[in-house]
């Protein structure tokens, strides 16, 4: 494999740096980096995706047909490198990443002509209903009911963990319309606007304080079979495709940049006998370890983007491997910088954190969101299907191989 970049490629880094200097203010840089959970409160993360849209750079992984950038795979990899060291605003992608795709995949054409563009702008936000109180790791037993009434289904249930379900105003879902045969054979994929009668959310706080997931549920509510992507109980194999994309991506950027607070954190001296941690062989080691960890994610990477460059799946198989090992890197590089802030990552600064704050800060601009971030972080190797259920998928490919 080559992993050097073609001048054309060093071109593009170049131009993407460029852009990424140019619109990310201090301003915007110092919200960015008190960002402690997926995704950037919803102004900021807003204006951002407003700001690609405008610069023709909403979809990188679109195609040029339905309003996509047309990168190759090596420019996509560096655009998601580049605003990942820049601390560029994380955008919630369920749109996007997920149920764009989905739509291009298995969409009828007025549901692509409609849906698509809406989604490229901005205009329609979306949430992903999938996880239920008794079904998230084995989403095949999920249990919210969908009844066909003439052109409509009549749907009756719950979704769980339903990140931003508060600020979307659309959710794609998976429900049951058969309970006949296996489990997987009685699923369907439909999509609903969240205003619609039926439809109610009740937040769900976390550990680190914040409100990011929600409990969604419905209750008759009425869904046009328009609204169904694919065929009736063929819902299971679209789901499957959508988390390809939900558990590959770029893991190595965000923790490299968790990796480089810890070290800068460490460096600082103490005013009153001028010693630091990095000056500790036992910090600087486990600093070593998990920088092994982060390359080898980042190389893992770099293997992927080749393989997607010569016209090559990455599978379920690979699409695991990125997201155990990726999410865990993250969490180790997140806990390093947590440990070292010591004391200063103790207090509670959820205050501080919250958009036009004027309360003070405690420590360094890290500090501010160390807890909140290591508390948030504790999730990255749960959601999209959790690291056991991922290792399982890695163990079976084995087994047939």
């Amino acid at each position: 494999m080559d992993a050097s970049l073609s001048k054309r490629h060093l071109e593009f880094q170049a131009e993407v740096r460029a852009f990424l200097k140019e619109k990310l203010t201090p301003e915007i840089k110092a919200r960015s980096r008190r960002q402690t959970s997926m995704a950037a409160e919803p102004e900021l993360g807003m204006w951002w995706h407003r700001t690609l849209f405008e610069k023709g750079w909403i979809a990188p992984a679109w195609p040029a047909e339905y309003g996509g950038t047309g990168w190759d795979v090596v420019e996509r990899h560096i655009f998601e490198e580049e605003c990942a060291l820049a601390r560029a605003p994380l955008m919630f992608l369920g749109g996007l990443q997920l149920c764009g795709p989905v739509l291009m995949q298995f969409g009828t054409s007025e549901q692509k002509a409609h849906f698509l563009p809406r989604i490229l702008s901005g205009e329609h936000y979306w949430c992903q209903g999938f996880s239920e109180p008794g079904s998230g790791s084995d989403l095949s037993s999920l249990k919210t009911r969908a009844i066909r009434d003439g052109d409509a289904y009549v749907v009756n249930g719950s979704k769980i963990w339903t990140t931003h379900a508060h600020n979307a105003n659309w959710i794609f879902m998976l429900v049951r319309t058969s309970t006949e045969g296996r489990q997987q054979a009685g699923i369907t994929f439909l999509l609903s606007p969240l205003d619609a009668p039926g439809i109610s959310i009740r937040p769900i706080i976390s550990m680190s304080g914040e409100h990011e997931v929600n409990q969604v549920f419905f209750d008759d509510l009425r869904v046009p079979v328009s609204n169904r992507i694919g065929d009736e109980n063929a819902g299971w194999s679209i789901a499957k495709y959508l988390l390809e994309f939900e558990r590959g991506g770029s893991y190595a950027a965000s923790a490299r940049a968790f990796l480089d607070e810890a070290r800068e954190t460490a460096n600082l001296r103490d005013e009153f006998d001028e010693e630091c941690l990095w000056d500790d062989p036992s910090f600087r080691r486990r600093y070593a370890e998990i920088d092994i960890r982060v390359t080898a994610q980042s190389w893992t990477e770099k293997r992927v983007v080749a393989s997607l460059a010569a016209g090559q799946r990455i599978g379920d198989t690979m699409a695991s491997i990125l997201k155990v090992h990726g999410s865990e890197v993250q969490q180790l590089a997140g806990e390093l910088a947590m440990y070292a802030l010591g004391v200063l990552g103790i207090p509670d600064q959820r205050q501080a954190l919250a958009p036009g704050s004027n309360t003070a800060a405690i420590g360094p601009e890290f500090a501010v969101r160390a807890t909140a971030q290591y508390l948030n972080d504790r999730a990255r190797s749960i959601y999209g299907g959790s690291n056991e259920v991922q290792r399982n998928i890695i163990a079976r490919s084995v087994i047939k191989s």
